[in-house]
């Protein structure tokens, strides 16, 4: 699997994990949060998930599972020569974040998650339903589905491989990530971060229990909102032991 992978200069790098139908240059460098780690003096790694930006693209389900990207991280971290680091991940990139502190806990120092809760939303919203709403638009799911709006616009995104992530959403949703106690405690301090008006962290209190993890709530931001809040950057990153000037 060819990932693509964006090392910014800095201390101590953080890797951070994009969520579904984005990119980690979308996500994390749009977004400030790139700047704003450099600005603390601390580096990033910054993949493309498979499926997603420049990174491979399987249309096969069965490429796409939270161990399977957990994995691709691992070999991340093995080709930038990272024995140990804080991971930030949000969305779907959270799952995935959780499952690489699941697979090697001795590779993760600190883990911040942000925008889930305890429901996996593919399974949620019915895989069929979410295949329809990536091949061919999102007015074909429910109005009151929190996943409308994030697939709104896939059709127009340029690059979109839709394939790659109808596949990406079957797989996702056939391997839902058990939360503690369920599978094993990982020994990661760990934060969970959600917008208040986030529909899909539902259950994020308990989520944040199970994973003995310290929960902030930002108030009136939803599931696109939160990812770029001042309050999220200066909730992780004292978290994960850097300077906040924000």
């Amino acid at each position: 699997m060819r990932l693509h992978v964006e090392r910014h200069p800095g201390a101590d790098p953080v890797l951070l994990v994009h969520g579904f139908a984005t990119t980690g240059a979308l996500t994390w460098e749009a977004t400030g949060w790139v700047a704003a780690l450099a600005e603390a003096g601390r580096g990033a790694v910054v993949p493309d998930l498979r499926g997603h930006g420049g990174s491979d693209a399987p249309h096969d389900p069965a490429a796409y599972s939270p161990d399977l990207l957990a994995a691709d991280l691992l070999a991340v971290l093995d080709d930038q020569d990272l024995a140990r680091v804080d991971v930030i991940g949000y969305s779907m990139g959270s799952w995935v974040a959780l499952a690489l502190a699941g697979q090697a806990p001795d590779r993760v120092r600190r883990l911040v998650v942000g925008g889930v809760g305890t429901v996996e939303q593919f399974g949620r919203w019915g895989v069929e339903a979410v295949r329809r709403a990536i091949l061919e638009g999102a007015d074909s799911l429910p109005a009151d589905s929190p996943l409308a709006p994030l697939l709104s616009s896939l059709r127009e995104a340029p690059g979109v491989d839709r394939a790659a992530l109808a596949a990406c959403a079957e797989g996702m949703a056939q391997h839902p990530l058990p939360l503690p106690p369920a599978t094993p405690a990982f020994s990661a301090p760990t934060l969970v971060v959600v917008g208040e008006a986030d529909p899909v962290a539902d259950g994020a209190d308990e989520a944040a229990r199970r994973l003995g993890a310290e929960l902030v709530v930002i108030p009136r931001r939803n599931h696109i909102t939160t990812l770029s809040a001042r309050a999220f950057k200066q909730a992780a990153l004292p978290f994960l032991g850097a300077s906040v000037s924000l």
